[in-house]
């Protein structure tokens, strides 16, 4: 599932990573890839900004604004069978996981 078009707040510094895996291990939608001993985006937006990532990455790779809004606008819009709108400005038609693609 996608959600908003280029309205995820996720940056990742690929300077920073180690390669730990940790990413890749609890984005439960599998935003993250290894590739050459490293993480990598493999398509920002499937990030839910859920802050997963973020909070399990040790070495400050990754950032991202969880709970700005983004996934919950989807999810309310699904239900209401309105337009996603969130707080960040765009508009458009932690739990740790393992479940992926």
């Amino acid at each position: 599932m996608k959600y908003l078009k280029n309205a995820a707040t996720l940056t990742f510094d690929p300077d920073r990573c180690t390669g730990c895996r940790r990413c890749v291990e609890v984005c439960p939608h599998c935003v993250f890839e290894m590739h050459d001993g490293k993480a990598r985006i493999t398509d920002k937006d499937r990030c839910m900004e859920c802050g997963a990532c973020a909070l399990n990455c040790e070495f400050g790779a990754i950032s991202v604004g969880s709970g700005v809004g983004c996934a919950a606008a989807i999810i309310r819009s699904m239900i209401t069978g309105g337009e996603p709108t969130c707080d960040c400005g765009a508009a458009s038609s932690g739990a740790k996981t393992t479940d992926c693609c």
